[in-house]
């Protein structure tokens, strides 16, 4: 991905940021120029809770180049609590059994490099671990 690019998407990969159609209130995600739903102009920004719900997933065996490193890592694709689906590497997993339905919560985390390990550009984006991690984190203090 050019440094271009990685800018221009920089908010909808670390703050869920979509868009809310005017005349009909779609929810929208990643962000369009024209409502999917009614099909009128939509760019009012809109900020997703980063919360929802697990809606299907599979666990990568053999990644893709960039990605070999993670491997095995699971894929969901997880309903936000506003509507839209989008589609994320889950993490923060230790030993949890991940369920259809389970509550899941955005987080930021390192997707990949890019480049030499010296001067390649890292790159961050959204995944999610499941909503209990937090509070498991704070009970064991």
């Amino acid at each position: 991905m050019e440094i271009s690019r990685h800018w221009r998407l920089k908010k909808q990969r670390y703050a869920l940021i979509g868009e809310v159609c005017p005349h009909c209130e779609a929810k929208i995600f990643p962000p369009r120029d024209v409502c999917p739903e009614c099909g009128d102009e939509a760019k009012t920004e809109f900020a997703f809770s980063g919360r929802g719900k697990v809606y299907s997933y599979t666990t990568v065996q053999n990644a893709p180049q960039g990605y070999a490193d993670a491997a095995p890592y699971t894929v969901a694709l997880v309903q936000l609590d506003e509507g839209p689906m989008v589609t994320a590497q889950l993490t923060d997993l230790g030993s949890q059994k991940v369920e259809i339905g389970m509550p899941v919560e955005m987080v930021t985390r390192r997707l990949r490099s890019e480049g030499d390990q010296e001067r390649g550009m890292l790159v961050y984006s959204y995944k999610f671990r499941p909503a209990e991690f937090q509070r498991l984190a704070v009970a064991a203090d």
